[in-house]
């Protein structure tokens, strides 16, 4: 008896659980770019150097039509910043500078379902 209770409780530990995926870029150059295609949103970020920063313009499409997004930030070395972008829960976009290397990374949680979470 305890061992079939135990191996139902497992089994739906593994059907419940659901994790996040992750997608990386890393921009090593100016205007090089770097795109993401994880989750409900497209995703392409390049950057250029402004004195001391970088200034970073990622344009987000979404990929269930719809007006894109452009976001543009200026990162001086060792920031990071991270966000979400309204109307598209689940998703979290970071962005991080080291020394003329900017990375953009997407976190996406699985246990929201596209037709659930779209707008």
């Amino acid at each position: 008896m305890i061992r079939k209770t135990l191996s139902a409780s497992l089994l739906a530990a593994l059907f419940l659980a659901t994790p996040a995926l992750a997608e990386e870029a890393t921009i090593g150059r100016p205007i090089e770019g770097g795109s993401l295609h994880q989750g409900h949103l497209d995703m392409v970020a390049y950057y250029v150097p402004r004195g001391d920063l970088l200034e970073v313009t990622a344009n987000f499409a979404p990929k269930a039509g719809g007006d894109p997004l452009r976001v543009v930030m200026g990162l001086a070395n060792s920031d990071s910043v991270a966000f979400s972008i309204p109307g598209y829960p689940g998703s979290l976009y970071a962005f991080s500078r080291s020394g003329k290397e900017v990375t953009v990374s997407t976190e996406t949680d699985t246990s929201q379902r596209a037709d659930a979470t779209m707008p």
